[in-house]
């Protein structure tokens, strides 16, 4: 047992629990799992709820879906996954509409009866043609032109970045879908779908071998992490190194559980995309898992606000300020004197979608089983 290196995983969400199952598996190491919740699954967490036996995503809806094969094939092996595909509709002031834009969407808002290449070439004359949009709105009004902006996007963005659109990049819109077809389907990915048992389950299972021990609802100290041979941090950068530089941005999420009989909004999310309805959107659960019934439904409001170092931290706002910190952050990391790599979407301070985060806890994985000098890895990629 001499020669079998201590490993540190702070944080029991995919991203710790993927490198802690790659590098136990090898039976080379001992992995010790920290999380200062009470359960494993991170923001992906699920159970059921005791009143309903609907299976709620306690931290907001979490949909898998992937191009990876590598990444389906992996998760797949740890529970089984049934076909879901994400169809968003969208309450407004002109009607209640499919999202993403699609052709139904234009034909309705507009009123028209246009075939794909009427509806895009009618698209083309809506935008103000800005060749170098400098943030999000300017963007949306290039693309598709103020009533589409203004009836689906502003004050739905508004309202969960809690900035005014014009503080906002461009690049959150680009990654926004338009279809000129009545695919509705709000992802493109070959591979779709949700653990039948649950995401906690699913990770339960990662960590299911006897080299690794998880610890649940305790926090580890630094000193503590000093007699390991690594440490993979997927917690705040800025919190590791105790706000020094300034607090980087996060949004957090509130959630209004409430339950009823029967179907509440006949979809599993509906957008509110009117400045006055302050909360976001409404999830309901029991439309995730067709493969189920239940007679009463249970469904989440929910409402965005700025992260405070007390809260749940979800979405990294990535302003200028935050990158001039986030800076400083990674130039610090480098002199770390700690053997520790910085990894996942709070590690490096970027939006990662759940298969992201496995594929590059994967590859991370890889190169530190491969690497001459593995303490020098500091992050999953790079942050800035």
């Amino acid at each position: 047992m001499s020669s079998v290196k201590k490993i540190a995983c702070v944080g029991a969400g995919f991203t710790g629990a993927v490198i802690a199952n790659v590098l136990a598996s090898t039976k080379r190491f001992h992995v010790d799992v920290f999380d200062g919740r009470d359960h494993v699954g991170g923001n992906c967490h699920t159970e059921r709820d005791p009143e309903t036996g609907v299976m709620l995503h306690v931290y907001g809806p979490h949909l898998f879906h992937t191009n990876n094969k590598e990444v389906w094939d992996y998760v797949t092996s740890f529970g089984r996954f049934e076909r879901y595909e994400h169809k968003v509709k969208a309450t407004t002031a002109e009607g209640v509409f499919s999202m993403p834009i699609n052709l139904l969407t234009i034909n309705q808002l507009f009123n028209k009866r246009f075939s794909p290449r009427e509806a895009e070439a009618f698209i083309t004359t809506l935008g103000t043609k800005n060749p170098s949009p400098a943030n999000f709105e300017e963007q949306a009004l290039s693309m598709l032109g103020p009533k589409i902006y203004e009836t689906f996007f502003k004050h739905y963005t508004e309202k969960h970045w809690g900035l005014d659109a014009r503080q906002l990049p461009a690049s959150i819109f680009q990654r926004l879908p338009i279809r000129f077809n009545f695919n509705d389907n709000y992802f493109n990915d070959q591979y779709q779908g949700l653990p039948v048992d649950g995401y906690t389950v699913l990770i339960q299972k990662m960590l299911d071998l006897p080299n690794i021990n998880v610890f649940l609802g305790q926090k580890i100290s630094r000193s503590e992490l000093k007699s390991y041979d690594h440490i993979f941090y997927s917690g705040t950068i800025d919190g590791w190194f105790d706000y020094k530089f300034g607090d980087l941005s996060y949004r957090t999420l509130d959630f209004e559980l409430f339950r009823q009989d029967g179907d509440f909004q006949g979809t599993s999310v509906m957008n509110y995309c009117e400045r006055e309805v302050k909360h976001t959107r409404i999830t309901e659960f029991k439309h995730f898992t067709h493969w189920e019934s239940h007679q009463k439904t249970s469904c989440y409001r929910e409402f965005s606000r700025t992260a405070t170092r007390a809260d749940i931290p979800y979405y990294p706002v990535r302003l200028a300020t935050d990158k001039t910190h986030l800076q400083k952050y990674v130039d610090e990391a480098k002199q770390e004197t700690l053997p520790i790599t910085f990894a996942g979407r709070l590690g490096t301070y970027r939006y990662l979608d759940m298969h992201m985060c496995i594929a590059e806890s994967l590859d991370l994985a890889r190169r530190f089983l491969s690497s001459s000098e593995p303490s020098k890895i500091r992050f999953s990629a790079d942050p800035v």
